[in-house]
């Protein structure tokens, strides 16, 4: 499992994501349609490169884009666009 400041740019976004829509990771992977242990892997820095498909259906879960999902910030308090 990577330590926090290792973690790619789509776990640190996809977990202030899921927080700020007030989703488990299991309600995520339900909306997304994707096995929950995914969601728990990407977070945990486990799978830092999900298939598109997969990342997509995330993506569209949150109401966000791709782009959004997987944006490098050098500011890790940076906000990403809310839908």
């Amino acid at each position: 499992m990577a330590k926090s400041n290792e973690l790619s740019p789509l776990a640190r976004n996809l977990k202030r994501l899921r927080k700020r829509h007030g989703l488990s990771q299991d309600r995520l992977s339900k909306l997304a349609d994707v096995s929950h242990n995914t969601i728990i892997k990407i977070e945990a820095g486990a799978i830092q490169s999900p298939t598109v498909e997969t990342a997509q259906k995330i993506a569209m879960a949150l109401g966000v884009t791709l782009d959004e999902l997987t944006r490098v910030t050098s500011d890790p308090t940076a906000r990403v666009k809310e839908p």
